[in-house]
């Protein structure tokens, strides 16, 4: 088996993919363009899903398996080279404690307003205000995986009532309530911190439109750390321009990168980070005993005990 690291160690380091599976050859390269004179006789790409591109799958006719290093994979979906046999598996289960600081990060600063006291430090200007606490408010998550489980633990130690929205699930660990997706509007009015965690499909773009962001308090939160097109991002603006929405911290936008002209980046009660909320500087080693399994179930012909199994 001849296994092709897109990525240069970044995400997972190759000498330890070496050693995990001693039976493969591992090739490495920076990038997918820079992986084309290499890669024709590899069977199994590790990278992140959207780092796999149409070309290199084209050039790939030995491709038998991708191993993605992310949770998300519906990139490899608009592959159009992308034969329908390539297995697929995702890097689900390993974000949750990055994607929760992230989440705590944005609730922490914009309750506190602590860009506005970045912005009172650079101008030399000393002002108070009661602080607003997280404890005691309500955190409602759209999207109950692994990474909700993750927040909700945390949510739940910072004394936080924790509301989930699911079809799949009517229980979970540490959610003091779970509501089904056609009751969101009913659950966004309760909640001090909406946090989007759902994956991106037909049934999701836009669910987080007009209609939840208008039933939200004026006071409340808005924190998307799913895909960009799950929000509406022109109702966002609109809201928060209008006053009807206490901010927003945004992981992710409907086009990538956020556009210089986007009034979003102007807005003092936004936070406005660059699709960073799975990223860690332990990301390889979080991700390679996942990796390290499937690609050892993929050279034993175990193909029913890998784990994240998409196809």
């Amino acid at each position: 088996m001849t296994i092709l690291i897109l990525g240069k160690g970044v995400h997972i380091d190759p000498e330890a993919v070496r050693q995990a599976v001693p039976g493969a050859a591992v090739r490495e390269a920076e990038n997918a363009a820079a992986a084309l004179g290499q890669c024709a006789d590899c069977e199994v790409v590790v990278a992140l899903a959207h780092d796999v591109t149409d070309d290199l799958v084209g050039a790939m006719p030995r491709l038998h398996y991708i191993c993605a290093l992310t949770a998300g994979t519906e990139h490899l979906d608009t592959l159009k080279n992308l034969k329908a046999d390539v297995r697929i598996t995702s890097g689900r289960g390993i974000h949750g404690p990055q994607m929760s600081e992230l989440a705590f990060l944005s609730m922490i600063a914009l309750s506190r307003e602590f860009p506005r006291m970045l912005r009172n430090q650079q101008a030399h200007v000393w002002q108070r205000w009661p602080q607003k606490l997280i404890w005691g408010k309500t955190a409602v998550l759209v999207g109950i995986g692994p990474i909700a489980e993750a927040l909700a633990a945390r949510c739940a130690a910072f004394g936080m009532r924790v509301i989930g929205i699911s079809d799949a699930r009517t229980e979970a660990p540490h959610f003091d309530a779970m509501m089904p997706r056609r009751d969101l509007v009913k659950a966004a009015g309760q909640a001090d911190f909406l946090i989007v965690l759902v994956p991106l499909s037909a049934q999701t773009r836009h669910m987080i439109d007009g209609e939840v962001l208008g039933a939200m308090k004026p006071t409340g939160i808005l924190i998307n750390l799913a895909r960009g097109p799950v929000v509406d991002e022109q109702a966002l603006v609109q809201h928060l321009k209008e006053g009807r929405l206490g901010g927003a911290a945004l992981d992710v936008f409907e086009t990538e990168p956020l556009p210089d002209y986007s009034p979003l980046w102007d807005m003092p009660n936004v936070i406005i980070t660059p699709r960073i909320g799975g990223m860690s500087d332990v990301y390889a080693e979080q991700v390679l005993p996942l990796v390290a399994h499937n690609l050892r179930c993929y050279l034993e012909n175990r193909p029913a005990d890998m784990r994240n199994v998409l196809r």
